[in-house]
């Protein structure tokens, strides 16, 4: 079994705008040897909260402990990683400490990120990224190059 963590901000978009495009990819990598994980499973309680801050909820999942202990194993146990920065409005602190877990770890990451102009453009980030492409789509045949599935 091969698992993808779908990594991306969370903090300043609401819950639905957040599962969007991390339903999408894992409609288009649906595969009996492809697991998606999503930091917002198991927490569909956070749906009424509006924007979503970077701060903790209630709930076990939700708290400092919960957000951390299972970002950081779904990151290290995927075989690949896509990262979704497209159209960033504020740096996500969270998403770039899963990139350089994955980074550590050697995991390759696919990360969607327009070419010029995106707030998480930077000499560390851009060197800690595997490969970087510009749409969904794009990722998507990354991901099933490098899974054999395509």
């Amino acid at each position: 079994m091969n698992y993808i963590y779908l990594a991306g901000p969370i903090t300043g978009i609401t819950f639905d705008e957040s599962i969007g495009w991390r339903e999408q990819v894992s409609v288009k990598l649906n595969s009996p040897n492809v697991k998606c994980f999503s930091p917002l499973r198991g927490k569909d309680y956070l749906k009424s909260q509006g924007k979503l801050h970077s701060g903790t909820y209630d709930g076990t999942m939700t708290g400092a402990k919960g957000i951390m202990g299972r970002d950081f194993f779904d990151c290290t146990r995927s075989t690949v990683v896509i990262f979704n920065l497209e159209k960033t409005e504020k740096v996500s602190i969270g998403t770039v400490m899963e990139l350089a877990w994955c980074y550590q770890k050697q995991i390759p990451t696919i990360v969607i990120m327009e070419e010029k102009g995106n707030l998480h453009d930077h000499v560390m980030v851009r060197e800690a990224i595997t490969y970087r492409v510009t749409t969904l789509d794009e990722a998507v045949d990354v991901a099933k190059i490098l899974l054999g599935e395509k």
